[in-house]
């Protein structure tokens, strides 16, 4: 690191040589009542030389992993790069210089001067798990390999969920901080709750203001009911719908894994499950023998592989977020006000009730 730090010392200060570089602490007033102990960041201030004899003075900072948003590389990323985007715009603020990584060699990778960020996958061949959904929503009735594919979806989930806490491997999974985070992401994040209800606007049919605002308020009732739950941490999926699994054949591939794939197993179950009364609000008639018989079998297979007897008593909220997603014009434009009603009135009956029931399911086409 050294060496890094001589070579970065010498691109910010043309010519300049590193003299000297010492840590800085939290707080320099000497401690007492109002002392801190600690921040987010590890800042070492560099003394540098230019060709002329000038000391100018520098702060190399990095940030610590914590869990107050921190826990994860991608959000010690997005601060440094927010502080390096931002800190100009304040008066009289100091001034960020460069941002970057630091490679798994030591060299520092400068992001100065890069824009967006980009991601490069392999490619998944097949068809979205979501034409089969279409498919057994127009024809109102469901095949024996369809119902053989929502028990394997529920399978894969059994085996996914089963890494639980420590099971996870990465130090800041084992955390119940971590469990915690999921909950408050759950409800505050800009995928969440609340960025989705955001979405919704004034006037939309079905979702007015006032009905969003309860729902969100018996949200918040839950995120309290969940604290002390950090036993149930597994290792998720955490977007696990018809649009990001491909099938292919027997096979599936999965697609976009969201929120550090560490949270509660009610999140993918909910994600997965609220898309057979969704698809099955698009026809008349197609829950009976479509898209029901998949609710069911979906979640009977969960259950018993599973043998989580506790999923009904967290699955709420997960569910009444999952349904705001469904309902939401900025997602599904074309959604009728009836479909949104009912989806909204599945979130709300879930909220009230104590314990989740699949039978909440079958009552919006009773």
């Amino acid at each position: 690191m050294a060496r890094a730090l001589e070579a970065l010392a010498s691109e910010i200060v043309p010519g300049g040589r590193l003299v000297g570089a010492e840590p800085l602490a939290p707080d320099g007033g000497g401690g007492g009542d109002t002392g801190k102990g600690a921040g987010y960041g590890a800042p070492i201030r560099l003394r540098v030389v230019d060709p002329g004899g000038v000391e100018h003075a520098l702060v190399f900072r990095t940030m610590r992993p914590n869990d107050f948003g921190h826990d994860r590389r991608a959000d010690r990323a997005a601060g440094l790069l927010l502080a390096f985007d931002t800190f100009g715009v304040v008066p009289d603020h100091v001034r960020a210089l460069d941002v970057g990584a630091i490679a798994a060699d030591g060299r520092l990778l400068s992001l100065r001067d890069g824009g967006e960020f980009y991601l490069v996958t392999s490619w998944a061949r097949g068809r979205l798990y979501a034409e089969d959904l279409r498919r057994v929503a127009r024809d109102g009735a469901c095949t024996p390999e369809d119902e053989e594919r929502a028990a394997r979806l529920a399978a894969w989930l059994v085996d996914l969920h089963a890494r639980k806490g420590a099971a996870l491997g990465d130090a800041a999974c084992r955390s119940a901080a971590v469990y915690t985070r999921a909950i408050r992401d759950l409800l505050g994040h800009g995928e969440g709750i609340f960025g989705v209800v955001d979405a919704y606007g004034p006037t939309v049919p079905g979702a007015p203001p006032d009905r969003l605002r309860a729902i969100e308020r018996r949200c918040l009732e839950w995120r309290f009911r969940l604290r002390g739950r950090a036993d149930r941490l597994a290792r998720i999926h955490g977007d696990f719908h018809p649009f990001n699994v491909v099938v292919d054949g027997d096979a599936f591939t999965l697609l976009d894994a969201s929120r550090g794939c560490a949270g509660e197993p009610a999140d993918d179950v909910t994600a997965m499950a609220v898309n057979f009364p969704f698809f099955a609000l698009s026809r008349a008639g197609s829950w009976a023998r479509g898209l029901g018989p998949l609710w069911r079998r979906f979640f009977a297979t969960y259950l018993d592989g599973s043998g989580d007897g506790g999923l009904y008593d967290v699955l709420a909220p997960f569910l009444a977020w999952r349904c705001l997603v469904v309902a939401c014009p900025a997602f599904y434009p074309s959604l009728r006000e009836e479909a949104r009603d009912r989806l909204l009135a599945l979130a709300e009956r879930a909220l009230d009730a104590p314990r989740f029931d699949p039978a909440m399911g079958e009552e919006l086409f009773s």
